[in-house]
């Protein structure tokens, strides 16, 4: 029995090492391995689509998606293809359109854009758009003869836009989505790809609300923390193996972690994809028109990140350090963690698709443009790495101690697509440090003589010792090809480090706002920020009026500006508009009970879910909803676009206004009592005719810029009502008639308090 046993332990400890690290919500695709066939060795392909946004009023998005995609598909030929959400676009639908359109650079936060409903407001599912949607990847599966199970196709925020239930008669997702249909029923779905003793870990998830708030407080990710151990568990289902495997690993989703919130428990998917450190996370949701460098790159430092990182980073790169070149290689690398976020183009307006690829570890990725037509050849180059999106901390050791091989640096490496036949392909390498790209590598590749059925890959030697530089972006690489009918096509130029070090990238303006701001933690601090501002501006002031009585007034402003410098006394004056307004009791009063409402209360009632679903309300801590009796919340941060742009744009200039319409009428009667030569109780020293005469200088114009400026934030509350009024079925008279007349009634009551002397 004792030989017996001592056979059966180490069964039996594989056994429980399996079962402990098994997850504990397996899903359908848990653990499956597919053996890719027909790529060339150690490589493997995806492809990438996002935010097709198939609408009953954009019937081009669909038809272009079957004209361009499936004979793209069909040359390509990937092991997978993503489409990471927003499906359809929804009927009837109010965009709040985020940061950055043209009406939002006014509004830099959100504004109600609408776009596409005969009354361009109302929102909820449309089922045409989801039949839509079936009948045209069945027809892409057709056109590209690759089979269903490749695909996967992840819930956007726009697909759970008013699902009451998942699994419900509006859940449409549910209904005719791919991963539906196949049985991926989980919210976390993985697949490996085996090619070579590489694995390939590709791991899907969906963060999007259980149920589904309409627009526009449906806009972020909203992980829990269930779903972070099963993301956790997927990604470590290959730590275990004993042959030690190399493991690439790669999660696609929605939402970028800038829109995603954290769990109830406050844990963020950031942390779990660290822990793996991730090759990159693939995911939607920004669109192109934000820019073309949506990527970022994260990495844990040994050292107490700062606070200001919980909220912003200013560039793709920040706080990366360069390993020093002492490192010993005979000495086990410490594990660094890391990843890349990519987000990609949308098909709703550029008609991108991307191609990924993984060569012997290295990620590569190259976007295409459908918008100006089809490509008859697609060029991915898979080494050198970019060294702006693709190189990672751990590359300069891979450069000096060979982790990989040093033979994976002894070639340039492209995969090639093509309709026709190759008859040549070419690499050119530019030095950028004479002020000019000079090519100094020119010479032509060759294609690897293997029996595969899909896809190219083209090579050449090259002294790549001789391209070492401490200059990251100092050579430039660029790969040409010609097929047998005579089209030629080139990839884009790229910067290239053998040394793996980075070329610093710097957002767009517009690019750091989407991607550089945590916007679920920003939320909290820009909401405490606003009420902050309005609290001093209300009450600092008035407290002046008690310690210092007249002299923050009008007439000490006059007598004491000579003595004041510039500066001094713009302060000077800014703090008297607003004891002015503190003067005149009952509008001051008014404004104190309007943010004691906004604190207290509740913003609005509405219908967030359908039409049919029970009346919820909205503070600014998002929205609460009964469910089975019980009440729960939803929407936040989500509500931060209502709430951030009503107390930035609509309450803070009401209240500058109504404080300059005070602090005017103060400083006209002062002028008129002055003109008169008479003091405030004298009124019969000259006729008034002759006093208004001389009195009326350029008619009060301040007043009416001021008047004019009141129009135009009434304008800008009435666009946000009307949006609101259609997106949640509202009657403002009812459901709201605080928030949506409150603001407008207090500056007709100001404009007539303020009107006579």
């Amino acid at each position: 029995m004792a030989p017996h046993g001592n056979r059966l332990l180490p069964l039996l400890l594989a056994l429980l090492a399996a079962a402990a690290s098994a997850p504990s919500s397996v899903s359908g695709d848990e653990r499956a391995v597919v053996e890719v066939s027909g790529a060339p060795d150690g490589v493997v392909w995806v492809a990438q689509l996002s935010d097709l946004h198939f609408s009953v009023h954009h019937p081009e998005r669909a038809y272009d998606f079957r004209r361009y995609v499936g004979p793209a598909l069909a040359m390509v030929n990937p092991d997978l293809v993503f489409i990471t959400g927003d499906l359809t676009d929804e009927l009837e639908m109010t965009t709040f359109e985020w940061i950055f359109t043209k009406e939002l650079i006014l509004y830099f936060l959100f504004q109600p854009r609408m776009e596409k409903s005969k009354d361009l407001l109302t929102m909820k599912q449309n089922e045409v758009e989801w039949i839509e949607y079936r009948s045209t990847m069945k027809d892409i599966m057709e056109r590209s003869k690759l089979p269903g199970r490749i695909f996967y196709d992840l819930r956007g925020n726009h697909d759970s836009f008013g699902v009451t239930t998942s699994g419900g008669d509006d859940d449409f997702y549910q209904k005719y989505s791919i991963n539906t249909k196949l049985g991926r029923q989980g919210r976390v779905q993985s697949v490996t790809l085996e090619n070579s003793g590489w694995k390939h870990l590709f791991v899907g998830f969906d963060s999007t609300m259980e149920i589904g708030l309409r627009g526009p407080t449906n806009l972020f990710g909203h992980p829990t923390d269930k779903q972070l151990i099963e993301l956790d568990q997927s990604l470590s289902q290959w730590d275990t193996e004993f042959d030690k495997a190399p493991v690439t690993k790669i999660t696609v989703g929605h939402f970028p972690l800038s829109f995603s919130a954290l769990t109830e428990s406050g844990k963020s998917i950031k942390d779990v994809f660290l822990k793996h450190s991730l090759s990159a996370y693939l995911c939607g949701h920004l669109h192109s028109r934000f820019g073309k460098n949506l990527k970022r790159y994260y990495h844990r430092t040994t050292q107490e990140p700062s606070l200001y990182e919980h909220y912003y980073q200013f560039n793709m790169h920040q706080g990366y350090a360069i390993q020093s070149a002492k490192e010993n290689c005979s000495e086990e690398a410490a594990h660094i963690e890391e990843f890349w976020e990519w987000e990609m183009g949308d098909w709703r307006r550029r008609r991108t698709m991307r191609i990924l690829t993984i060569d012997d570890g290295y990620v590569s990725f190259t976007d295409i443009d459908f918008s100006l037509g089809s490509k008859s050849i697609i060029i991915v180059p898979t080494f050198p790495l970019d060294s702006r999106f693709m190189q990672r901390r751990s590359a300069p050791r891979d450069f000096k101690c060979h982790v990989k091989g040093a033979s994976t640096f002894d070639t340039v490496r492209a995969l090639v697509f093509s309709r026709q036949e190759i008859v040549s392909a070419s690499v050119k390498i530019y030095d950028s440090r004479p002020g000019n790209l000079e090519v100094v590598f020119d010479t032509g590749m060759k294609r690897v003589s293997a029996n595969e059925s899909r896809g190219d890959m083209y090579l050449v030697p090259w002294n790549w010792r001789a391209f070492a530089d401490p200059s990251p972006n100092r050579y430039w690489l660029q790969i040409e090809v010609m097929d047998i009918t005579g089209d030629t096509s080139v990839s884009q130029l790229r910067p290239f480090s053998v040394n793996g070090l980075f070329a610093k990238v710097c957002w767009t303006w517009k690019e750091f706002f989407v991607m550089g701001i945590q916007w679920a933690s920003v939320y909290h601090l820009a909401l405490r920020c606003a009420l902050a501002l309005i609290f001093v501006v209300l009450l600092v002031p008035r407290a002046l009026i008690v310690l210092f009585k007249d002299q923050s007034g009008y007439t000490y402003q006059r007598a004491n500006g000579s003595q004041w410098t510039l500066w001094k006394y713009l302060v000077g004056v800014f703090i008297w508009l607003f004891v002015e307004l503190s003067r005149t009791i009952l509008v001051w009063s008014l404004l104190w009970v309007y943010i004691i409402y906004l604190l207290v209360f509740p913003w609005l009632f509405g219908h967030p879910l359908t039409e049919d679903s029970g009346l919820a309300y909205m503070t600014y801590r998002g929205w609460t909803l009964k469910r089975s009796n019980e009440a729960f919340h939803a929407g936040s941060p989500d509500v931060m676009v209502i709430v951030l742009p009503h107390l930035c744009f609509v309450v803070l200039p009401t209240i500058v206004i109504l404080a300059a319409m005070a602090a005017e009428r103060t400083a006209f009667r002062e002028h008129y009592f002055s003109q008169s030569g008479k003091k405030k109780d004298d009124h019969f020293q000259k006729s008034r005719r002759q006093v208004e005469r001389d009195s009326l200088w350029s008619g009060r114009w301040i007043r009416k810029i001021l008047i004019v400026l009141c129009l135009v934030v009434l304008w800008k509350h009435w666009k946000q009502c009307r949006g609101l009024v259609k997106a949640y079925a509202m009657n403002p008279l009812l459901h709201s008639p605080v928030y949506f007349y409150f603001v407008p009634a207090l500056i007709v009551f100001s404009v007539y308090k303020t009107s006579s002397i």
